[in-house]
């Protein structure tokens, strides 16, 4: 009998220690959860939240996390807030779309694991000196720089009679001010005058847009979240002026641009997809992954604005399925 009720107590035990396992790291109704803090939606980061998002229910299936997601509605303060507000909630991770989102949750939480995408720049979106490629700590992600001495050499290439670009970016983005001053340096060695033209917000954009087209031959734009998510004004100026725009990336130079170096956002927030799926799975370890980037570049061009403003195609460019 005493064997008996051993064997009892030592299943229920097991039993209750099995119940007890299965709750742990944040999985009470056993799922993952997982919150999105994206800086502002506009057409590439949403493109990097679905493919996020995809790539992890092809690898656990849909009911095996729950996904949390809020627009940081382009304020680093809302951002940060709703950074907090995960962390309060003990998500399993955290996806962090665009530089003031990571930056915010940079400073929530130094524990819950956190994936950057739509990053350019991490040494220069989190202030490390002598950036080697990897983050370390609780951080890691992937970046959608593309080569900025060919966005330079595609300026030139495009419009080969420019004496001067007009480099149109918001201050407030931190890589978006590195982009610029990478292209500034690169078109100067060519001998093009290179004028920066900053603007802190969607209030200004418009008279500072105006300037550069004033006194420009081509405006440059980096991958800027607030020129995303403002290109019909930079459209509505530069267009009657004349004036061609060269983009950062493909959704700003199907609203405003006539060429770009571009890659797949999805395909990016895709491979960030997947960077989670082996952290929550105990596959890998956060501190030790290294910034994964886009494998390809594709060069596309605006086929509307290029016909509004008699510019010829050049070979190697394929047209943007869906313009303005």
């Amino acid at each position: 009998m005493k064997k008996v009720v051993s064997i009892l107590l030592v299943l229920t035990l097991c039993v209750g220690c099995m119940i007890s396992f299965s709750g742990c790291s944040g999985k009470d109704d056993g799922k993952y959860k997982i919150g999105i803090v994206q800086l502002v939606e506009h057409v590439a980061l949403d493109a990097a939240t679905d493919g996020f998002k995809q790539a992890i229910i092809d690898e656990l299936g849909e009911d095996a996390v729950e996904f949390d997601f809020q627009n940081g509605q382009n304020d680093p303060n809302t951002c940060s807030t709703i950074a907090n507000q995960f962390v309060s909630n003990n998500v399993d991770l955290i996806m962090a779309n665009a530089t003031p989102a990571l930056q915010a949750a940079a400073a929530a939480t130094g524990d819950i694991p956190i994936l950057g995408t739509s990053v350019t720049e991490y040494g220069v979106a989190l202030e490390i000196k002598n950036f080697n490629g990897t983050v370390g700590d609780n951080i890691s992600g992937t970046s959608d720089l593309a080569p900025l001495d060919k966005q330079a050499a595609m300026i030139t290439e495009w419009c080969p009679d420019a004496k001067s670009v007009g480099l149109l970016y918001c201050s407030k983005e931190a890589n978006s001010q590195y982009q610029v001053d990478v292209v500034k340096k690169e078109l100067e060695k060519k001998g093009i005058k290179a004028t920066l033209y900053p603007f802190t917000d969607s209030n200004d954009l418009a008279q500072i847009c105006t300037n550069a087209a004033d006194n420009c031959d081509v405006i440059y734009v980096p991958t800027d979240n607030t020129v995303a998510e403002n290109t019909g004004i930079i459209d509505n100026i530069c267009e009657p002026k004349k004036v061609p725009v060269v983009a950062g990336e493909e959704g700003i130079c199907s609203g405003c641009g006539i060429a770009t170096l571009s890659i797949s956002y999805y395909d990016l927030g895709y491979t960030t997809g997947k960077m989670a799926v082996k952290i929550l799975k105990g596959e890998a370890d956060i501190s030790t992954m290294p910034i994964e980037y886009a494998e390809k570049q594709t060069p596309k061009y605006n086929k509307q604005n290029c016909e509004a403003l008699g510019i010829t195609p050049l070979e190697g460019y394929t047209a943007i399925e869906e313009s303005k």
